[in-house]
């Protein structure tokens, strides 16, 4: 079991629509939805995320946004302000920054943090934790959930537990006192169908997983069975991945339903390539290869890249390669014939934002950046009817 190790998982509570709340004082108190246009409850996108008062309608992440209009029509719904909300995820990186170099930006709204090697500097781990928070409401007037564990996984477990404005400290001693009771899904990597088959084997909290013979789970779920196993035992090595180290950028959603619906699969792409877009903007890099994840009903998943020809950041240029591998891997591929489960938008090879492809690219690339601000300005003030990115037309 680790030892020594210092994990905090800092997760911003409600994040966009938190930000729109604090710079617009007429939301206060009120359920904000942030995501697609309802447009009277025939709208077919989904919600990018909503505050805590619309939650308590039964509205989520990843909904269908008729289906949030249906729930809470009198809720406040605003397009989503990728240039606003990644200007303050930099300004809370520059905050994590003065706690610790470790910082891995797992999202735009949440980071791991390794503070072994800084905590002494600010008195003890939690100590550290509770000025962080300080920090963050102080700057941003934003409130941020903090876990606090010797494992990555414990760490978010325990952030997602205390929230909203929480901070949960998990020990090494009270590792297991603290996983075993919960339900088996709260393993990292563990879905539905992976838990209905526990549950049908009478596994249904993590200790009973943790109880089974190693090699029994690796019958059912080869090489996933051992790492359940590890992780159900407190065994989670995995590092904070610093910014200099990170190789790529990802960002996956599972559909409520498998879904075959194609106007629904285009506005998800979008959604995931905005937050790609804005983690590559936050941390001033740009990427050159596009990866598409697709995961079907019955689990079979296939991953697809495309290399383009000039590193970028730009939301229209990610989706529209994603749009391209997806066109040719639906007619090559699957043809219609099974659903989709799971989406997920991936970008490697790294580059700095300031660094030039070629000689020749400084112009085009002022133009394109320009323009990009100006449009997500445009549909920050105005809503998506102001302006719209010609990628959203088929």
């Amino acid at each position: 079991m680790p030892t020594n190790r210092y994990i905090v998982h800092v997760d911003m509570d409600a994040f966009f629509a938190a930000i729109e709340q604090r710079d617009n004082p007429s939301y206060k108190d009120k359920p904000v939805v942030v995501g697609a246009d309802p447009k009277g409850g025939r709208g077919r996108g989904v919600v990018s995320t909503c505050s805590y008062e619309a939650r308590k309608f039964g509205i989520h992440s990843s909904l269908p946004i008729s289906t949030a209009y249906s729930l809470c029509p009198q809720a406040i719904f605003l397009p989503v302000n990728m240039e606003k909300y990644s200007v303050v995820s930099r300004q809370i990186h520059n905050i994590l920054d003065a706690f610790t170099p470790s910082i891995e930006m797992v999202s735009i709204d949440e980071a791991f943090l390794d503070i072994a090697g800084s905590f002494h500097l600010f008195g003890t781990p939690l100590t550290t934790c509770e000025l962080i928070k300080e920090k963050i409401k102080k700057e941003t007037g934003l409130t941020a959930s903090l876990g606090l564990a010797p494992t990555k996984m414990a760490a978010k477990i325990a952030s997602d537990i205390c929230k909203p404005d929480g901070l949960l400290e998990i020990t090494s001693e009270k590792l297991l006192d603290f996983l075993w009771p919960l339900p088996i899904e709260k393993i990292s990597g563990l879905g539905k169908r992976s838990k209905e088959i526990l549950n049908e084997r009478g596994i249904r909290t993590i200790k009973g997983l943790a109880k089974q013979k190693k090699d029994y789970l690796v019958s059912i779920f080869g090489k996933s069975g051992e790492y359940f196993w590890r992780l159900a035992n407190g065994i989670d090595e995995a590092e904070v991945i610093g910014r200099g180290q990170a190789k790529s950028i990802s960002s996956e959603t599972t559909f409520e339903k498998d879904t075959a619906d194609e106007e629904l699969i285009r506005r998800t792409f979008l959604m995931l390539c905005e937050d790609v877009s804005g983690r590559l903007r936050s941390d001033r890099l740009k990427a050159r290869t596009v990866t598409l994840k697709v995961r079907l009903t019955g689990f079979k998943t296939y991953t697809r890249a495309l290399t383009i020809q000039k590193a970028t950041n730009f939301v229209d240029e990610i989706y529209k390669a994603t749009r391209v591998i997806y066109n040719k891997f639906i007619s090559s591929e699957v043809k219609g014939a099974s659903k989709i489960r799971l989406i997920g938008i991936k970008v490697s090879n790294l580059m700095p934002q300031d660094e030039r492809d070629s000689l020749f690219d400084e112009k085009i690339d002022q133009k394109k950046e320009n323009m990009h601000k100006a449009v997500e300005v445009i549909k920050g003030k105005f809503g998506n009817k102001g302006i719209f990115r010609a990628a959203e037309i088929d």
